[in-house]
């Protein structure tokens, strides 16, 4: 048996960067700062989030930086050769199948000027 989950709860640290292809198909990727509790203070872990499809849609019109979100997914690698030295490369990206807007209905309202939309995607 082999499992590959990923939950994570955090902060968004920057605006969607969405792309739409050719093909109909939308990509969102967004970074994900959690607190990781330690004895002298709370340090933030990055991730990188990889959505597609409606998820990535949500995203890109609801999400932006600084808004509260959980996300449950699998973990990936991106592997690319260094342009500059030539050197093999990666990165860990967690591949999301679900979206939560997360926080308050006043914190939605205040961060999108009214109407608030908390709801899971």
């Amino acid at each position: 048996m082999s499992l590959n989950s990923v939950i994570l709860v955090g902060r968004v640290g920057g605006d969607p960067d969405v792309k739409y292809f050719e093909s109909g198909s939308v990509k969102c990727n967004l970074t994900l700062a959690v607190n990781r509790q330690s004895r002298n203070n709370e340090q933030p872990d990055w991730f990188n989030l990889e959505l597609w499809g409606k998820q990535a849609e949500v995203a890109a019109n609801y999400v932006h930086k600084g808004k509260l979100i959980g996300v449950t997914g699998s973990l990936k690698f991106e592997y690319w050769k260094d342009r500059n030295t030539g050197s093999d490369r990666s990165k860990p990206v967690i591949r999301v199948e679900r979206l939560e807007l997360l926080g308050s209905k006043r914190d939605s309202e205040a961060d999108m000027g009214g109407g608030g939309y908390d709801d899971e995607f």
